[in-house]
């Protein structure tokens, strides 16, 4: 009866985790094509346009990258090589501190976009994309960088039992680095993680300062039984704002699982994609939260399925 409980959880958890790539593929497939589309059209994009796109790449990337690691732990056949190894775990790491640092930089540029012409943040409106494509190829580099510890440390596993390798995959596992390099990158990840998570609440609270504002103002020009409309950027703001909320909530949980995984030393696959479940949850929510409010995806994309139901009638 045991045997048959921990192969339904199993089972289960296999069975979500391939729901959860898939859905997260698809979505950001359709976010990065439209972005792609709406550029090469010559639209006129927003300052938070490319970043948008650019965290859709990255979380699609980073979905395909996990269900390879995933169909090595459930459905492994021949055991990878070392190469292998290494360009998959550091593909997959790389992509997560892209992931935090490209959500804290559409936040800071969300800020700087509804700023007040009062505001110090203003000069910044006009070389916002200028910022942007020096804001990314930062991220890259440093990520690119505080990730290299993986190229070192992944290896082919060749023995589960000894105890100086964390199980990853099936076929993969990290050595355990000696004192100085560990210790290193790891408060590296940390100034890394509290850094842009700080400089998000930050943009986050100040964006919350002008909406409360904003909506002090609408109040006192119109009559309170009256709800004016809210314009694109104040929309747009409170999606941004929704999509904080959602990556901290999950950024959370995340480190939650990974603390109280008293097995993760252990080659148990359940557990370790319980956790990579919750840690790729925000790539997968992301795209919903941000197609959800725009009007001019779903209208878009709509024209584009009438136009291929008349060709297909023709």
């Amino acid at each position: 009866m045991n045997k048959n409980n921990i192969l339904l959880s199993f089972i289960a958890v296999r069975n979500g985790f391939y729901c959860e790539v898939s859905i997260g593929i698809t979505a950001n497939a359709f976010l990065l094509l439209f972005h792609a589309l709406w550029f090469f059209l010559k639209h006129r994009p927003r300052p938070t346009d490319l970043a948008i796109g650019h965290l859709a790449l990255i979380h699609l990337v980073m979905l395909i990258t996990v269900g390879v690691m995933a169909a090595d732990i459930f459905e492994s056949r021949e055991l990878w090589d070392d190469i292998t190894c290494k360009a998959v775990i550091y593909s997959y790491q790389v992509m997560r501190g892209l992931s935090l640092g490209t959500t804290c930089l559409l936040s800071v540029l969300q800020a700087i976009t509804l700023s007040p012409r009062s505001s110090w943040l203003a000069k910044f409106k006009r070389t916002a994309s200028h910022y942007n494509h020096c804001g990314f190829l930062f991220l890259w580099v440093f990520n690119l960088s505080i990730s290299a510890c993986f190229l070192i440390s992944t290896v082919a596993t060749t023995n589960h039992t000894s105890n100086s390798l964390m199980f990853v995959t099936q076929s993969c596992s990290l050595w355990t680095l000696i004192y100085l390099p560990r210790y290193t990158f790891f408060i590296l990840w940390i100034i890394r993680d509290v850094s842009l998570l700080g400089l998000m609440a930050v943009s986050s609270g100040y964006m919350v300062t002008l909406l409360c504002r904003h909506k002090r103002q609408s109040q006192h020009l119109h009559s309170t039984n009256l709800s004016p409309r809210a314009s694109p950027e104040h929309k747009a703001t409170r999606t941004i704002l929704l999509l904080m909320s959602v990556f901290v909530l999950l950024y959370l949980m995340d480190c939650m699982v990974y603390s109280f995984s008293s097995t993760w030393w252990k080659s148990d696959p359940v557990r370790l994609c319980v956790q990579l479940l919750v840690g790729n949850g925000y790539a997968m929510i992301g795209p919903f939260v941000l197609i959800s409010s725009e009007k001019l995806i779903i209208k878009f994309f709509k024209a584009m399925w009438e136009e291929s139901k008349c060709l297909l009638v023709r």
